[in-house]
């Protein structure tokens, strides 16, 4: 090492700490087929982790889960909102703490991509946006327009310098590879008409002339000027290539691992097969940076989430789920796809791919050669039927909807379709809430509350005739707002008089509202993730003389999406009508003087559970709307992660020691059909494929962060607003209740066990492998083992008819007492129960 190199490299420790295994370079260019990074060109793959979906406490061990997995490189969004929720007061704390991750990331030897937007979709209220842009004089979003240009560059250039000051660029000796300005852009541009290009060449010279030193880059922008790099969003982008396709390399930016969950929506999940074959199919046609959108996807927690509908789980059936454990089999999946693309780098960065014909339909294969260095993927992307191909002289087996790959051209080191990582079922175990209560104290005595009041009970209420906004008069500050309304009857139509029977006719623009007659609930309408708008009917009986209705509006989410987004509104734009059930007579109060709150009264003072207002009495109020719950509770035991279940709540917020957990709302059921028995992976995915838990809650556990929660005297705050019962809620640890693997005698050896020497390959054969998720964990027994033709699925396998006596007890021998355990699948383990046929070997065990 020459002395003027260990001279940088002492800078850089200085600046960043120590570095795991990666020195950061001073140069970031790119070509025609990839990033050059210091002069060489990468395959790189990435995931994407925002830092607000989890906490400070688990940033490192999300990290270093996705290095562990395979990735070079953590991609982040950038959140405008959550960091100037005021115009120029700036928030970079806790969550908040975007330096932090950075830096943890550059620590864990990784890089980092800062997808700086500023707008940014993500499921995220207003898709990143601070609600106060729209009352800007003159100011139209995302066109151009000098008012908004102007606090776009304001603020992109405030995180560019801190980057700066924190020598966090690569440029620099930092980890930050590459920067991305705007988002998705070119899927809506159109509406904006011709100023949606000027726009789009104003961001782009706007962002490189902040000189950052590393490379810009709009995704879905395919008309983005040559300055920066356009990219690829979507489930498949193998098929997709970049304008400019001799200059610009080709880039996926977010591939979807699964899909959002709303509430009122089944569960998205993307089965690791399909992922597989969607990241081979990138590489094997020219890609070289693919990011996985999510690789954690966390939690919405507080008011995040947008949508309207997203549901506070932003897990995305991620290879990390929501709690930070490991998806498996995806996540072990993912790391042998990553290895085996990692094993051909040499040969992809070195020239273009080229393919080869291997004959049939739906049949594609790849070659990347060079000198004496060649890799090659074989593709079959039919949808159903597996195929035989010649390639080199040599036979290669390729199911339907599957890619193998071959460092070598001669070697398959994995296909897409063939798993060798165990799979694991979750669980989670339930705990009381409140189990050191006193016995000899009543049923809920743990629990104390406040009602909330109907209608208005704030100082800075007003009047206003006619209806209002609900955006533009909260301004987003809470998700309530109350419209008031006092009529006099007595001489009114006769159909209103003498307790007669009307109906209440609302029309609102959504997102949910809740009507109270006299003080009493009577009746609620909601919208959907489609459909937001809400319109009820609600009989309504009115008393002689003076009544009250109490309208309660409530938004679940700002929309995050599409073109002139920000222009969607909410609440009760009318009209509000009382129709009378006998003469067909209706009367519009539209037009009438209403009084106005913004919030509920609690708000201001309750979630941090302080408050000297709580009432404790032995009988509890349960089921009844504007209701607030305090309770103190213990920390589950152990360290594994934390969830509530908010089963028997109706809809609220919740809190634990004043952090806002999110938005609840276990009573929205999920439709009753959508939902196979199972998933066949093969054929292209969409977000309405491979769904569960029909007819079930959207959503009933809500992630607890460990780091949020005391050994002991904790406090618990919820706001109900539909009605509830809160001892029926517990806690729930998660764990992991099996880990399962099938391997068959078809499988190639693990990737671990590559050698590109023929001798070694014939030498070595499938192995089935199990590893248990936590360190201090042993394989404790072995609930299934079946070598032969074992059929069925992680949790449910059976025999088939032709099995070995042996093979429990040669596994048991191999893994019980060890966390981790191989075994060889052939015939030379467990003897041959059936000669010529195909046989595989299925475990599952437990961990203890």
């Amino acid at each position: 090492m020459k002395g003027s190199e260990l001279r940088i490299e002492v800078v850089v420790v200085l600046v960043l700490g120590v570095l795991a295994t990666a020195s950061y370079c001073a140069t970031v260019t790119y070509d025609h087929r990839a990033l050059v990074i210091d002069g060489k060109r990468r395959v790189l793959v990435s995931g994407s982790i925002h830092y607000p979906r989890s906490t400070p406490e688990m940033w490192p061990d999300l990290i270093q889960k996705s290095k562990d997995g395979g990735l070079d490189v953590i991609e982040t969004y950038v959140f405008w909102n959550f960091h100037e929720p005021v115009r120029g007061q700036y928030d970079f704390s806790g969550r908040k703490d975007l330096v932090k991750f950075v830096k943890i990331v550059a620590q864990a030897g990784l890089y980092v991509h800062l997808r700086i937007g500023p707008y940014v979709c993500a499921e995220w209220n207003y898709g990143g946006f601070p609600l106060w842009l729209h009352f800007i004089p003159g100011i139209q979003l995302r066109t151009d327009n000098e008012p908004f240009k102007a606090e776009m560059q304001r603020f992109t250039a405030k995180i560019v310098d801190m980057m700066k000051k924190e020598k966090l660029y690569a440029s620099q000796g930092g980890p930050i590879i590459l920067s991305q300005i705007e988002n998705e852009y070119g899927n809506i541009d159109k509406a904006y008409g011709p100023a949606a290009q000027k726009y789009i060449n104003w961001a782009a010279s706007m962002a490189v002339a902040l000189d950052t030193g590393v490379p810009w880059v709009m995704c879905q922008q395919d008309d983005a000027p040559a300055s920066v790099i356009s990219t690829c969003n979507g489930f498949y982008c193998d098929q997709w290539t970049p304008k400019l396709p001799d200059k610009r390399p080709k880039m996926w930016t977010e591939n979807w691992s699964g899909w959002f969950l709303s509430f009122g929506g089944a569960v998205p999940q993307r089965p690791v097969e399909d992922l597989a074959f969607a990241v081979a199919r990138f590489f094997q046609r020219g890609g070289t940076f693919q990011n996985y959108y999510m690789y954690h996807g966390g939690t919405n927690f507080g008011r995040s989430t947008g949508g309207p509908f997203i549901a506070t789980s932003y897990d995305y059936d991620a290879p990390i789920d929501e709690y930070g454990l490991l998806r498996q089999p995806k996540w072990g999946h993912l790391k042998d796809v990553h290895k085996a693309i990692k094993l051909c780098e040499e040969a992809i960065v070195a020239t273009d791919p080229k393919n080869v014909s291997v004959g049939g339909p739906n049949l594609e294969a790849t070659v990347y050669k060079t000198g004496s260095v060649c890799a090659a993927f074989l593709a079959n992307y039919d949808t159903k039927s597996d195929a035989t191909v010649t390639f080199n002289g040599n036979s290669y087996h390729l199911p339907a909807w599957s890619v193998s790959i071959l460092p070598d051209c001669k070697n398959v080191v994995l296909n897409t379709a063939k798993i060798n990582s165990a799979a694991m079922i979750p669980s989670f175990m339930h705990h009381s809430l409140i189990d050191d209560v006193d016995s000899s104290e009543g049923l809920g005595s743990g629990w104390s509350w406040i009602n909330e009041p109907v209608g208005i009970s704030k100082d800075d209420a007003f009047t206003r005739v006619g209806l209002l906004e609900q955006i533009n008069t909260t301004a987003d500050k809470s998700d309530y707002l109350w419209y008031s309304l006092s009529i006099d009857v007595t001489n009114s139509e006769t159909f209103l008089q003498d307790g007669s029977q009307t109906v209440l006719h609302v029309e609102s623009l959504g997102h949910a509202l809740h009507a109270f007659i006299n003080g009493k609930l009577a009746g609620s309408g909601i919208g959907n993730g489609n459909n937001a708008k809400v319109s009820v009917e609600i009989p309504a009986t009115f008393a002689s003389g003076k009544n009250t209705i109490d309208l309660l509006s409530l938004t679940v989410g700002l929309q995050n999406y599409g073109a002139f987004f920000d222009k969607t509104g909410a609440g009760i734009t009318g009209p509000i009508q009382l129709k009378g059930l006998k003469n067909g007579t209706t009367i519009d109060l539209s037009s009438q003087q209403w009084t106005y709150q913004i919030g509920l009264k609690g708000e201001d003072s309750l979630p941090s559970g302080s408050s000297s207002q709580w009432v404790s009495q032995p009988t509890l109020p349960k089921k009844q709307p504007l209701t607030w719950y305090k309770a103190k509770f213990n920390a589950p035991d152990g360290s594994n992660p934390v969830a509530i279940d908010f089963t028997g709540l109706g809809k609220g917020e919740a809190w634990v020691n004043g952090q806002s957990i999110g938005r609840y709302w276990p009573t929205n059921i999920s439709p009753t059909s959508g939902c196979p028995d199972s998933c066949n992976y093969r054929g292209p995915y969409d977000s309405n494929k491979c769904r569960k838990n029909c007819g079930k809650p959207s959503q009933e556990l809500y992630h607890v962060p460990r780091s949020w929660l005391k050994p002991n005297d904790n406090t618990l705050v919820l706001f109900e607003e539909i009605g509830g019962d809160p001892t029926q809620i517990s806690f729930a640890t998660r764990q992991i209740d099996s880990l399962c693997s099938h391997v068959s005698e078809s499988h190639p050896s693990p990737v671990d066990m590559w050698s590109s020497d023929s001798k070694a390959g014939r030498k070595s054969g499938p192995v089935l492998s199990l590893e248990c998720p936590f360190p201090n964990q042993v394989i404790s027994s072995i609930k299934f083992a079946s070598y032969g033709k074992p059929h069925g699925t992680c949790g449910s396998f059976s025999h088939g008819q032709c099995k070995s006596t042996r093979a429990l007890s040669v596994v048991q021998k191999a893994c019980v007492g060890s966390r981790t355990c191989s075994v060889e699948v052939s015939v030379n383990t467990f003897g041959d129960p059936c000669k010529g046929v195909a046989k595989s070997l299925a475990v599952e065990a437990s961990c203890r």
